[in-house]
């Protein structure tokens, strides 16, 4: 069974080698922090566990686990099939990780990255095989989101293409083909245009982010609206995708919201936090 190096083991990162372990791949998670690190064997822990219980899974989640080792360096990088870069969203850190990668990695090691905004031809020219690299933006929370865009950058091989959408159909998802290669793909830039807006209705007056959540899911048939999609992904990360996005000529997609900003600097990121427009519990549910 082919070998998967998830870098990166945060919100992101955790689900990704998660799915990776469900569908049968020997998974290494790797992060340059411990505490990262047990959170997310935690939060997997937890969440494997869930599943079985509600007759998901086809093994133990034992098994599951076992397939995952953790790592704080990159030592297993030189026997991965797979290498999914799932840092946050930070241009020169992922840049300077796929340098890296491109060192330390065989030849043939497809390299993917989770990000959500940046070009995959600009990440891909740290490296000396951008025809090898490819985006996979997996949605969060990534064990219960279905779909994963697989984007095409200038120079990736119409077969590192196909083996990207086979991939993600192995881990049980939905492939959206993403065959040109713009900032925020197909489904961020929707919603980014979508929740500029929603926003500032909010920062007007004009409605509150219950009523357009609500007015979301009930009048357009959203399953959950754009704030609660914000909490979930966190309001830092909102943040720092409009950031991307203005940085590659892309303003008129990005919120440019005080509101917003004012609540990432008290600490209100969303359910990370246990608050951000809405409340949450300790365990991730909304009270409020």
């Amino acid at each position: 069974m082919e070998r998967v190096l998830v870098m990166g083991a945060g919100f992101m990162g955790a689900g990704i080698a998660q799915v990776c372990a469900q569908a049968g791949y020997t998974v290494s998670l790797m992060d340059i922090d411990p505490a990262a690190i047990a959170r997310a064997l935690e939060t997997i822990g937890w969440s494997v566990e869930k599943l079985s219980a509600k007759g998901v899974l086809n093994e133990s989640p034992q098994q599951v686990l076992a397939r995952i080792t953790p790592e704080k360096d990159l030592v297993s990088a030189a026997q991965a099939d797979w290498v999914i870069e799932a840092v946050f969203e930070d241009e020169s850190l992922k840049r300077d990780i796929f340098r890296e990668l491109d060192q330390r990695t065989r030849a043939e090691t497809i390299l993917a990255t989770n990000t959500s905004s940046i070009p995959i031809t600009r990440l891909a020219a740290s490296t000396t095989r951008p025809a090898r690299v490819l985006g996979l933006h997996f949605f969060g929370p990534v064990p219960l989101m279905r779909l994963v865009e697989v984007v095409k950058g200038e120079q990736t091989s119409p077969q590192v293409f196909e083996r990207g959408v086979a991939f993600v159909q192995s881990l049980g998802k939905t492939p959206l083909r993403v065959q040109r290669d713009v900032p925020g793909f197909v489904m961020n830039r929707i919603f980014s245009a979508a929740f500029r807006e929603a926003v500032e209705l909010v920062e007007q007056g004009i409605a509150t982010p219950e009523d357009i959540d609500a007015g979301m899911r009930l009048g357009y048939g959203w399953s959950v609206g754009p704030f609660e999609i914000a909490d979930l992904a966190g309001l830092d990360t909102v943040v720092r995708v409009g950031q991307s996005l203005r940085a590659l000529g892309e303003e008129h997609l990005a919120a440019s919201s005080h509101l917003i900003e004012s609540m990432v600097t008290q600490g209100r990121l969303g359910r990370k936090t246990g608050q951000g427009f809405y409340r949450y519990a300790p365990d991730g549910r909304r009270v409020s």
